[in-house]
């Protein structure tokens, strides 16, 4: 297993603004995005990190880097998710 596959023991947030956070639901309820897969352009990025999108001090996403391939992310929110899935 690749050491990029491996989450880490110090886990770091990623936060991103919804205006201008793009991304894929590739998971949703109730119109509300539960798991995202969107870019990642910073290479320090783990599995294990915590995405956090905010709208202003809103929290719309909080969730778990769970899948990381060919720079590209998958995170997850399953409960507390504001994101609205068609946004893109």
């Amino acid at each position: 297993m690749s050491q990029q596959s491996q989450p880490m023991s110090n886990a770091q947030t990623l936060v991103i603004e919804a205006k201008d956070f793009q991304f894929e639901a590739v998971a949703q309820q109730n119109g509300l995005a539960t798991a995202v897969r969107f870019k990642v352009h910073n290479p320090d990025v783990r599995i294990g990190d915590v995405l956090l999108i905010l709208s202003g001090s809103e929290v719309q996403f909080h969730g778990m880097i769970v899948q990381l391939e060919e720079g590209w992310a998958v995170a997850s929110d399953p409960r507390d998710s504001q994101l609205p899935a068609a946004v893109h």
